[in-house]
């Protein structure tokens, strides 16, 4: 049904004059009435009618009226929730416990007039896709893995390095450290249920044993966080990972522990990821909030996969 016409029937409800109606719209009588007539032949009734006193909707027409405004004003919130800036800035965290949905809620803190519409994306290909398609504005992953590019006209920048932890029961051999270095993990087998190969945290942590000689399990089944919790806390032999800012809360009795890994520290680079002709203005916003908090990533003394290091000049 054409917005125009239903806007022109509903100006002359109201002035009860074409002529009125005309001059609201900024158009000639001539074409209110063909806009008329051509809403009258599409819904097969006669709306108005018209004498000299001017023009008054037919019982037909008095029943449409109401659904005509209803029918504009749906299509101007239509309109609405594309205009730049009134759209929520839609954003991927990857999983609401997670760290990321924290970075968001900073930010929301910081710009509560700003919307949000926050969405958990599973993997890196999907996430990348749907930036890329206009289907999300933004997604927090670690670029790029292996094998991998970021699609054209897709950017990314640094935002957060964070620490790792590993995570205990209290009758492992590593409970009561401290501290541990990467090179003690040797032999150890850390265990990840859920470590689905191909996604980037999977690329991760498989250079990440290579590296310290370590063994990844990612044997399952995945039965979520809390039976993951159960499992280390009664085990004298298992271990997982965990990063620094991910809100775990356990049971009293588990007594479980988050053990710093130092010297170097393992960090998990997230990125902020885009599209480059995404003209939303709470996406500027976004990645300011995020780069201003981001204090760079040191040059020694943290370790991070080969593929997250950006490349030296050639005379560095």
């Amino acid at each position: 049904m054409d917005v125009t016409a239903v806007r022109t029937f509903v100006a002359v409800a109201e002035a009860e004059q074409f002529q009125d109606a005309a001059a609201d719209l900024a158009v000639t009588p001539q074409a209110v009435s063909k806009r008329i007539a051509a809403l009258e032949r599409e819904l097969g009734v006669q709306l108005f009618t018209r004498d000299a006193r001017g023009a008054k909707p037919t019982i037909d027409g008095q029943a449409f009226l109401p659904h005509a405004c209803a029918f504009l004003d749906a299509a101007e919130r239509a309109v609405a929730s594309v205009r730049p800036g009134h759209r929520a800035l839609r954003v991927d965290v990857i999983g609401r416990q997670l760290s990321l949905a924290g970075l968001l809620r900073g930010f929301h803190r910081a710009h509560p007039e700003t919307a949000l519409d926050v969405v958990t994306l599973f993997d890196s290909d999907t996430a990348l896709a749907a930036v890329r398609d206009g289907i999300i504005d933004a997604t927090f992953r670690a670029v790029t893995m292996p094998g991998r590019q970021l699609p054209r006209g897709v950017e990314a920048t640094p935002v957060f390095d964070e620490p790792l932890h590993l995570f205990t029961g209290p009758g492992h051999e590593f409970a009561d450290a401290p501290a541990i270095r990467p090179a003690q993990l040797a032999g150890h087998r850390i265990w990840m249920p859920g470590n689905m190969p191909g996604t980037e945290w999977a690329a991760y942590y498989d250079e990440l044993a290579v590296t310290f000689g370590c063994t990844i399990d990612p044997v399952g089944p995945d039965f979520g966080i809390e039976p993951l919790l159960d499992t280390i806390a009664a085990s004298t032999t298992l271990v997982t990972f965990v990063s620094e800012q991910t809100p775990l809360v356990w049971p009293v009795g588990h007594d479980l522990r988050r053990i710093p890994l130092k010297d170097p520290t393992p960090v998990y680079p997230h990125s902020l990821i885009w599209r480059s002709a995404n003209p939303h203005p709470a996406l500027a916003a976004l990645r300011a909030h995020l780069t201003s908090s981001f204090p760079g990533r040191p040059r020694s003394g943290i370790w991070t996969p080969s593929w997250t290091r950006p490349a030296r000049p050639e005379n560095a």
